[in-house]
């Protein structure tokens, strides 16, 4: 059970090492393009199809006629990957359970978007956990975690991929130690994992006004949290020129400055050569790569080479 590109890894290394795979489970068909006149097949659909696989859409996971459909696979186990909240008569299903590939260490960063979250944080490590599902999100007994670093500058995409891969192997491992321990195998409790005193990070879903960035915090929270954005869904702010003229714009890669003007105020842009620096309260934020509301990504460089205004610019 399955949606996007990062579940597909885990489908292809269980069909690629001869798992019986019965049937996928995966979000219906989206419409897309101008007048939502197309319908995209989501990327664990257009996997399932090449394999020959049966692919289930249901609407609401509590269908009767899906549940009778799912029934009659006799599966021994379900295998959960970036997919959506299951009801117990779902996950209670299979001899064996369900479990869930989750792109965190868990406990820490539980939610809907723990890879966002972990780089937003600072967190220079993170990993991927398999864990029966329960009634609670992301509560369950763990099976097995591994670790992934998080270099400095990584985004989103580079920790995503990494731990796309990561997902696939441990996936691949927890069901051979299930298969091997036929129902009997050892797992670990999540609240004996939590050390006195140590604080839980959650990993909510990320909305639009989430993602604006404040420019009243140190620098290298700012340049955490646009890398913990990019590229998708990007970090935004208001860019503020030509006496006052506003437009948005997203920015999706920084790199941090010791250089603090005494006469910019917090939030103010200062271009110089081909870099444009933003003063904050310990220095500056110099952004790299950004994308005007309606224009193109572009590295800054680019930007400042067409955008011509002598004017004050903002960022607020």
């Amino acid at each position: 059970m399955g949606t996007p590109e990062f579940a597909v890894e885990s489908l292809r290394i269980l069909v690629e090492n001869g798992c019986q795979v019965v049937a996928v489970v995966t979000q219906p068909d989206k419409p897309v393009g101008r007048h939502a006149s197309t319908l995209h097949q989501p990327p664990v659909k257009q996997y399932a199809l090449q394999q020959g696989l049966p692919v289930l859409q249901p609407e609401k996971m509590r269908d009767p006629a899906f549940i009778q459909e799912l029934e009659a696979y006799h599966a021994d186990l379900f295998v959960v990957v970036a997919f959506r909240m299951l009801p117990e008569v779902v996950w209670n299903m299979p001899r064996f359970g369900t479990f869930n590939v989750h792109a965190a260490l868990l406990p820490q960063y539980r939610g809907a978007a723990p890879i966002n979250w972990a780089i937003i944080n600072g967190e220079k490590q993170t990993g991927v956990t398999t864990f029966f599902l329960d009634h609670d999100i992301d509560t369950g007994r763990i099976i097995m975690q591994k670790p992934f670093d998080i270099p400095d500058d990584a985004d989103v995409e580079y920790v995503y991929n990494g731990l796309m891969q990561l997902g696939a192997e441990i996936c691949m491992e927890t069901v051979e130690a299930i298969a091997q321990a036929d129902g009997q195998l050892s797992t670990h409790d999540q609240s004996l994992m939590i050390p006195e005193g140590n604080e839980l990070h959650g990993a909510p879903k990320i909305f639009k006004e989430t993602c604006r960035i404040n420019w009243k915090q140190p620098m290298a929270r700012i340049h955490n949290f646009v890398r913990g954005l990019s590229p998708i869904p990007g970090a935004w702010t208001t860019f503020t020129h030509e006496g006052g003229v506003q437009q948005t714009m997203k920015i999706y890669k920084t790199s941090l400055s010791s250089r603090r003007w005494a006469d910019v105020p917090v939030g103010g842009v200062i271009c110089e050569g081909k870099q444009m620096f933003v003063a904050v309260e310990d220095g500056s934020v110099v952004v790299e790569s950004m994308q005007l509301a309606g224009k193109k990504r572009m590295d800054t460089k680019d930007f400042l080479n067409g955008f011509h205004d002598d004017g004050q610019w903002m960022m607020v």
